[in-house]
């Protein structure tokens, strides 16, 4: 059989009133505001207290708002107003992607060679030319047939031409051009030159070769490629009637790049003209850019054009002219890649007509972007007049011409490094992220003083408020519309619970299952403090006696 504890508390009628509204407005502040939490208020000053955001401790104190915490409270706002203009400000500037570009010299005791590309500015020798061939490039010379009783209908049989062939049969070659030769004091042939064909027909490239280039080991004149040309202008052919392919000048045509793109002549080459020694100084430039979204370089990763190992703006531009060219004349010329038929001279007016077209459209049809990495050769030139007066007497008995001859076809041209170093011009972005976060952490500090522990406090501190009112939601579920009476009652009619209320104030609970409401609620909500401090009060406070039977 159990035994049973029965306590009895008995209070003055008066002080039983009292004490009744207080723990009425105890116990409803309990159920509002949940057991053994603190409520917004008063949580909110305990994070004031304890938080390392400054300004806040001064606002959110206990007791009415005065005229401190509202000047402490302007002051707050007036500093993170601020601090909110400058990091959006800084944000923007990152937005933008600004970059700068860094300039340095690096030294080196050898330099690989650059390739060097020499054109005729004539493209067929009039000597190598047949009638037949007169014939079929009637609409780029505008030549009549060499023999003057003009062509005989049988010759409109000519069987179609072969313009590979013109052209390397026909065109300058070069071991009638190259004179003399030599390389930073060693001696260099036509061997060393490789065959490349352009808008001007057959040309020669030097140290074209990117697997084992020639190297510079000494700058300055005397130290690079040095070459003696006749240009032969014997050979070149009389205007008859000018065509869009006539050319009124004589010399040759040059151009410096690197191994890894292709020659553009016609746009990028310079002239060197006959009777002038030449001298080109030139320092080697690497150039870097920066990829979207602070440039629009082309990656060297990305996919390389068809025709070419490498990417580059030359080589971009040739594939776009052969591809504008295969679409309207369904062939190509010489110079532009791929595989299709080589385009006769009776398709040159739809040749030029395509290529103005992509001339007029190159902005919507042909975008080639500037590669990431790139190398580009910078030039002075300067010339001296040859031969003279005492040379070219030698000369001529030296190279079987008149000396009319030398003057008018012979050049020199000089190429050669001003001194062994480049030039790095290198895109770097002017506002990167860890300048971002340096700026606004400083904003932070100075405005707020806060850091980004300070915005994991904040976080923190949500995360708690919305967790525990969603546990005291679930548990609680509070009824506002129930008064204390209410709640008495229901407390009443629970089984096993006797409640006796009389003038007297007298209460009879079962002693165990009070303890053990208690010691549930102490343990889910964290109140084994505020327990004692109620226990303590009641000990100190309660005016009555009990007794336990």
């Amino acid at each position: 059989m159990p035994i049973e504890f029965i306590c009895k508390i008995k209070f003055p009628e008066e002080d039983g009133r009292n004490r009744g509204a207080g723990t009425d407005r105890e116990l409803s502040s309990e159920l509002d505001g949940g057991s053994g939490h603190p409520g917004v208020e008063s949580s909110l000053r305990q994070f004031a207290i304890s938080s390392s955001l400054h300004g806040i401790d001064h606002i959110f104190v206990s007791g009415h708002l005065g005229m401190r915490q509202t000047v402490w409270a302007l002051a707050f706002l007036t500093s993170l107003a601020l601090f909110l203009y400058q990091a959006a400000k800084s944000a923007a500037a990152y937005l933008e992607h600004p970059h700068v570009a860094a300039l340095r010299e690096e030294p080196r005791q050898d330099m690989v060679f650059p390739a060097v590309t020499l054109c005729n500015v004539n493209r067929f020798r009039f000597s190598a030319l047949t009638d037949t061939d007169i014939y079929h490039l009637a609409n780029l010379t505008g030549l009549p047939p060499k023999n003057r009783a003009g062509h005989q209908p049988g010759d409109l049989e000519y069987p179609a031409p072969n313009m590979q062939d013109i052209f390397n049969r026909t065109g300058h070659q070069l071991e009638h051009m190259l004179k003399n030769c030599n390389f930073s004091g060693d001696k260099c042939s036509a061997k060393d030159f490789s065959v490349v064909y352009t808008r001007y027909g057959k040309c020669y490239t030097f140290n074209g070769n990117r697997s084992s280039p020639w190297r510079a080991k000494q700058g300055g004149m005397g130290n690079g490629l040095e070459m003696m040309l006749d240009i032969e202008q014997d050979e070149y052919l009389p205007i008859w009637r000018e065509t869009n392919e006539t050319s009124l000048e004589a010399g040759i045509r040059v151009q410096i790049h690197s191994q890894d793109e292709p020659p553009y002549i016609h746009q990028l080459g310079f002239g060197v003209s006959p009777g002038f020694q030449t001298f080109v100084s030139c320092q080697e430039q690497r150039i870097t850019y920066l990829p979207q979204p602070w440039g629009h370089c082309r990656s060297t990763a990305e996919q390389v054009i068809p025709g070419y190992d490498m990417y580059s703006i030359s080589a971009c531009r040739l594939h776009c002219e052969s591809a504008q060219v295969l679409a309207e004349c369904n062939c190509r010329m010489v110079h532009m890649p791929g595989e299709a038929d080589i385009c006769t001279p009776s398709k040159i007016k739809c040749v030029d007509k395509a290529l103005a077209m992509l001339q007029k459209n190159s902005a919507d049809s042909c975008h080639c972007e500037v590669p990431c990495n790139i190398t580009r050769y910078t030039k002075e030139l300067s010339m001296v007049k040859i031969p003279s007066r005492g040379s070219v007497r030698y000369l001529s008995r030296r190279y079987h011409k008149t000396e009319e001859y030398i003057r008018e076809n012979f050049l020199v041209l000089d190429i050669f490094f001003e001194a062994l170093n480049y030039e790095t011009i290198e895109q770097k972005k002017a506002y990167d992220m860890a300048s971002l976060l340096g700026d606004i952490g400083g904003q932070m500090a100075l405005f707020i003083g806060a850091s980004i522990l300070t915005i994991l406090e904040i976080l923190d501190y949500i995360y708690e408020v919305i967790s525990n009112n969603f546990i005291l939601q679930r548990l609680y579920q509070p009824q506002k519309n129930i008064n204390r009476t209410q709640r008495s009652q229901k407390l009443c009619t629970e089984p096993g619970l006797h409640t006796q209320l009389t003038d007297g104030t007298i209460a009879t609970v079962r002693l165990e299952e009070s303890k053990t409401r208690v010691r549930k609620t102490n343990l889910q909500h964290r109140t084994w403090y505020r327990k004692e401090q109620g226990m303590n009060l009641i000990n100190t406070s309660l005016m009555g006696r009990a007794s336990c039977y």
